[in-house]
């Protein structure tokens, strides 16, 4: 499952265990492309906490973060960033980026 997370609340989900953040945006291509894919992804790793970053609605935390192009995906593991990945990736990229932080 995937929550969705905003600039209020984005540090507090992700401040404890693995999350993987996608930042995104509605009139966004290969963020569309993208989302299936995180989802497959979502429904497969229960040991992975999921979000959703609207960066229209949330500029706040994307600019905080630098993040200038989407999709970006933003892996935290107890709070830390210890992973950015940009642009469409296939689920065996995601997969195996998470995997090196368990």
């Amino acid at each position: 499952m995937i929550e969705t997370a905003t600039s209020q609340d984005f540090n507090e989900k992700t401040a404890q265990g693995l999350s993987f953040t996608d930042f995104w945006a509605t009139w966004c291509g290969p963020c569309r492309m993208q989302s299936p894919v995180v989802e497959q992804l979502a429904n497969e790793m229960d040991n992975v906490n999921f979000y959703k970053v609207d960066v229209d609605a949330n500029p706040e935390i994307a600019g905080q973060l630098g993040i200038m192009s989407i999709p970006t995906m933003v892996v935290k593991k107890d709070g830390q960033i210890v992973d950015t990945i940009i642009g469409y990736h296939d689920k065996a990229s995601l997969a195996e980026v998470l995997k090196k932080h368990m």
